[in-house]
């Protein structure tokens, strides 16, 4: 059997670091109000020059670097973004070019947060059947650039960023629920339309002939992402007969404190075994899975032969959650 094996991740951030209080003297907020509903403490936000192509250009880089690949070995780029430099071409094709590949399959995935996990199962599917061998899986915003700053409720959950992953084709003999099998394992994914209203940006090329703004009914959003988080996480395990008493590790997308720990809650997991970055990061959609996963593995919690699960859920409503052995 093959499976897509885990070989190094990587992250990147915008220079710029912009903290509650630095935030407050332009909008009408505080650290206090911001700390107290979502946990964010801090969040980085793209300068001039900093694109979601450069971004995960950087990020592409430490992932290759910790692979111990060269940029030519790889055959397949995903990126997953909904802020891409342009309408078209793909960031992925610029991304592509920036690291010198002369020929590879390039495309972007759009599922807003839950773009990454969307991307994870995409390359995965390709490798398992053969049409790839070697894969950059990764998910880049400047969620910045279409914030409204003077709704108070919205932009100061958001932040720019970008991480990925490189995987590799491996054969395996092991049974996916074996504490020997490697890789991903298992990925379920979501998605409901009916929900647009609560979390959209309005704008876009057809409809507006403009980028937009983002919109969000907070609390709305709230309550469908434990619930959906949760039954995700819980579905995607039992796929492969494992249970959330043997997950080592879950990484979540990085939306909220207080959902993180509702969703914890709600599976029986102890707040110490989730992955938390959004007090450093904020909201970085489709980046903040693997930019919590690389600052996770860099900082040595994440180790060798660990079972971690993936999730998280966006606009759309779109949702899903990854299994993997590192």
């Amino acid at each position: 059997m093959i499976r897509s094996v885990l070989l190094g991740t990587g992250s990147a951030l915008p220079a710029r670091r912009v903290s509650n209080a630095e935030l407050a003297e332009q909008v009408d907020t505080s650290d206090e109000w911001i700390v107290e509903r979502t946990g964010i403490r801090f969040r980085h936000l793209a300068g001039p020059d900093e694109t979601t192509a450069t971004l995960a250009y950087d990020a592409s880089k430490a992932a290759l670097a910790a692979s111990g690949l060269a940029a030519q070995d790889i055959d397949l780029i995903v990126l997953a973004t909904a802020t891409p430099d342009q309408t078209f071409p793909a960031t992925a094709t610029k991304v592509q070019a920036l690291l010198g590949i002369d020929d590879c399959v390039a495309f972007d995935v759009a599922a807003v947060c839950s773009g990454f996990l969307y991307a994870v199962q995409v390359a995965d599917s390709m490798i398992r059947v053969g049409a790839h061998r070697r894969a950059l899986v990764i998910g880049a915003e400047t969620f910045s650039r279409i914030l409204d700053w003077e709704d108070r409720t919205t932009c100061v959950l958001f932040g720019d960023g970008a991480g990925a992953i490189v995987l590799e084709a491996q054969e395996s003999a092991d049974d996916v629920s074996s504490p020997d099998a490697r890789g991903i394992l298992a990925a379920k994914l979501h998605a409901d339309g009916r929900h647009n209203e609560l979390l959209y940006v309005d704008g876009g090329p057809s409809t507006t002939g403009t980028v937009g703004k983002l919109r969000m009914k907070g609390r709305e959003v709230f309550r469908h992402a434990v619930t959906n988080l949760s039954a995700v996480m819980a579905e995607a395990l039992k796929g492969i007969d494992l249970t959330p008493d043997q997950v080592d590790w879950v990484v979540p997308h990085q939306a909220n404190a207080r959902i993180l720990d509702a969703t914890a809650r709600k599976l029986g997991l102890p707040a110490e075994r989730v992955i938390v970055t959004v007090d450093q990061h904020a909201n970085t959609s489709a980046a903040s899975v693997p930019l919590a996963l690389d600052t996770a593995v860099r900082d040595g919690r994440i180790k060798p032969g660990h079972l971690v699960v993936l999730e998280a859920m966006g606009g759309g409503f779109t949702w899903g959650a990854a299994v993997l052995r590192v």
